[in-house]
């Protein structure tokens, strides 16, 4: 009967406990991803400091031709960076150039800006742009970039347009500024390389795909900007072959990258977070695809955030069906526990009837001594089983009434979160939508020193964070509205945070609202609230030194407010 037990307790761990099959160690892979995230904010303040200085020497540059090339070099900068500084930047290169009556110059920086725009999804200005150039007298290369920009353009238009004769149209100029641009621009050049490796990947050559990408590969310098391109293409090239191993490998490189190097347009993020959501990876896919998209916002690409919808989408869809499975396997379980009980009952049975048979035993056999013995060496051995099995049960019962008291906790919380999490989608949307009318606005009238006010980084970037942050406490509060006074208790009087605005959690507060939701490592807490992970352990020290009882269980104590006795 023991055995029988023990049989049924390890069916269970395996359906409850077995693990997702991934084919490579996803935590291995992604750890240097996790570690590159929370340096982000210093890679990204290492890159300011270079735009800085060089926004610095343009300003003090007086000679014409000087100031172009310092222009020039901040576009470059801006490029991966911030998409609408990067034209900005273009637009002053083109008077610039215009200035010194150097034509060629003009027409790179026109055919630039066009490339540009068609990158964040301004097809019409695009073509206005490069059917507006004149291209007599300049040079091959600057030919060159002209027919990428058409192609370019004409490339995005044909992938997503719906009509499937204008998708024809699309493709036939594609192909036609494709080959315009083989004959002027190096055969080295990224876009050549680009180009002839989709090429051979639509066609299906995988071979000539594959030896293209490793040509492309041997011209750029491992974890530059141009490298987490080629790497990305090359998790396609091994996606293709169906090499997970591979192919993960190569797209973590492009995204590892892509964050060492500040780039805000990043493919290869988007990429991981599906493939991760793919393989029911829920919570990291989440955390991942929140960190491309506030990427994506800062850079400004409307494409971006249209990859992006879709896949939020598919998350929060992801989560409720594995609510739903998690519910199905709580059924399954309950099913166990009954069959346990009446296995429980069936002992109880046995063992009341062995205790007749053995005063029936007594009251017949009083003379044999020895038989007695043995009967109640069987009783005893049956005592200990039944001992042993209301044990068992009972700690079944309570790890049963614990995962229960956790789960509904856990789906209030969700509820909670990802009505707000949807909303704040839907409000950003509307944010980006207006400001994107604003810009095309301003732009149009080319009102660049407003446009550039109204995109000031930090300003932008405060007022987002403390909306952020007036959203957490609000949701908190309201799932937790006892929450400051129960914390309080915790505490000696006089170490008690009082000071608490109307709807908003001082930051100490805050700070154990994200450990009692289940946010416990520092890194994690400095990364949400843009502290440093030492300010966050200095907080943690601080209050907890002040505790009623053993600072060492001071966190548990937090973790319990609110929970169902």
């Amino acid at each position: 009967m023991v055995r029988l037990f023990r049989f049924l307790i390890f069916l269970l761990a395996v359906f409850l406990y077995s693990p997702q099959i991934y084919g490579y160690d996803i935590d291995k892979l992604c750890a240097p991803i996790d570690e590159a995230i929370l340096r982000s904010p210093e890679y990204v303040e290492a890159y300011e400091e270079k735009i800085t200085a060089a926004r610095y020497e343009y300003e003090h540059e007086d000679d014409v031709k000087r100031k172009f090339e310092k222009g020039f070099r901040l576009y470059e900068l801006y490029r991966p960076f911030v998409a609408d500084s990067a034209m900005y930047f273009l637009h002053h290169c083109i008077s610039l150039a215009e200035q010194t009556g150097n034509r060629s110059e003009v027409v790179r920086c026109k055919s630039l800006l066009g490339l540009r725009c068609s990158n964040v999804g301004m097809y019409d200005e695009a073509l206005l742009i490069l059917d507006s150039i004149q291209t007599t007298g300049v040079d091959k290369e600057v030919l060159g970039i002209y027919y990428q920009a058409y192609n370019n353009v004409y490339s995005e238009l044909a992938y997503y347009t719906r009509m499937e004769d204008m998708r024809e149209t699309y493709l036939q100029k594609t192909r036609h500024y494709e080959q315009l641009m083989y004959r002027y621009l190096p055969s080295d050049a990224e876009a050549c390389f680009l180009r002839r490796e989709q090429r051979a990947q639509g066609e299906r050559n995988l071979e000539e795909s594959m030896r293209v990408n490793d040509e492309w590969l041997r011209t750029v310098e491992k974890g530059s900007h141009p490298y987490a391109l080629v790497a990305l293409y090359r998790y396609i090239e091994y996606k293709e072959r169906r090499d997970t191993v591979q192919m993960m490998q190569w797209l973590v490189e492009s995204v590892l990258a892509d964050i060492r190097n500040s780039v805000m347009d990043q493919g290869s993020m988007w990429e991981l977070a599906n493939e991760l959501m793919l393989n029911g990876d829920f919570e990291r896919a989440s955390r991942y695809i929140v960190f491309t998209s506030e990427c994506a916002n800062r850079y400004g690409s409307r494409q971006r955030n249209w990859q992006i919808s879709p896949l939020l989408s598919d998350i929060a869809k992801g989560y409720k069906a594995k609510s739903e499975r998690t519910t199905r396997q709580l059924r399954w379980l309950l099913g166990v526990i009954s069959v346990l009980a009446l296995l429980l009952l069936a002992v109880l049975f046995f063992v009341r009837s062995r205790n007749r048979q053995l005063r029936i035993a007594r009251n017949a056999l009083s003379g044999k001594n020895k038989e007695l013995s043995e009967v109640n060496l069987q009783l005893s051995e049956a005592n200990h089983q039944q001992s042993l099995l209301n044990t068992q049960l009972k700690a079944l019962n309570g790890e049963l009434a614990q995962s229960n008291a956790q789960l509904s906790e856990s789906n209030r919380v969700k509820e909670e979160y990802i009505g707000r999490f949807l909303r704040l989608c839907s409000m950003y949307i509307d944010q980006m939508d207006s400001l994107r009318k604003r810009v095309n606005k301003l732009t149009k009238n080319r009102q660049f020193e407003e446009l550039y006010k109204i995109t000031r980084p930090q300003e932008f970037r405060d007022r987002e964070l403390e909306e952020l942050y007036v959203n957490f406490d609000s949701a908190f509060l309201h799932l937790f509205p006892n929450f400051v006074t129960d914390f309080n208790q915790l505490l000696r009087p006089e170490e008690r945070i009082e000071e608490l605005e109307e709807g908003k959690l001082p930051t100490a507060i805050r700070i154990f609202a994200l450990i009692r939701l289940g946010i416990e490592d520092s890194g994690k807490i400095a990364e949400f609230l843009h502290y440093s992970v030492n300010t966050i352990y200095n907080y943690r020290a601080r209050v907890k030194n002040g505790a009623i009882r053993d600072r060492e269980n001071f966190e548990k104590h937090v973790k319990e407010i609110g929970m169902p006795r």
